[in-house]
């Protein structure tokens, strides 16, 4: 009985370390990830930041402007990559009426 009582024991001294071991691990893959994710969030938050100042300094599209000149500051727009195509064909449509 003494031998069957040692081998249980050190089964469970061998499973009890590779769980700390494995939580370990997790743990700090964890933090790992956790780290990586919010520098990505902080480059994305910077670069949305960065391009904020481009829009706000487009000037108003003018009414009575020539709808001629309209389309061809719409079609810069987009190939500028500010307008989708959505966004392109609804202005589109209201400067041909």
């Amino acid at each position: 009985m003494p031998g069957l009582l040692r081998g249980v024991a050190r089964t469970a001294v061998v499973a009890g370390t590779a769980t700390a071991v494995s939580g370990r691990v997790q743990r700090r893959q964890a933090e790992r990830y956790a780290d990586r994710d919010a520098q990505i969030y902080a480059d994305r938050e910077a670069a949305y930041q960065q391009t904020q100042p481009q829009y706000a300094e487009a000037p108003p599209p003018q009414a009575a402007a020539d709808p001629v000149q309209q389309l061809k500051d719409l079609a810069d727009l987009k190939n500028q990559g500010i307008l989708t195509e959505e966004e392109f064909a609804a202005q589109k449509a209201k400067i041909l009426g």
